[in-house]
């Protein structure tokens, strides 16, 4: 868990509305999933930040396009 984040009492969408779809239904702006995207407003902090450290995840992970 985001050390930051444990004491934020509203986490904030990472959407910088760069909104594309990848292949694998991740967004391409946010690195967040279609699914990830749909339950963010029902989602309690503790999933929000289990959301983002996936999101950094994806972002951080090479590519495998040369």
């Amino acid at each position: 868990m985001s050390a930051k984040h444990e004491l934020d009492p509203i986490i904030k969408s990472p959407c910088i509305r760069q909104c594309c779809l990848d292949s694998e239904d991740v967004c391409v702006g946010c690195y967040r999933t279609i699914n990830e995207i749909l339950m963010w407003q029902a989602a309690t902090n503790e999933q929000k930040v289990e959301m983002l450290d996936n999101a950094l995840r994806r972002k951080n992970k090479p590519s495998d396009c040369p």
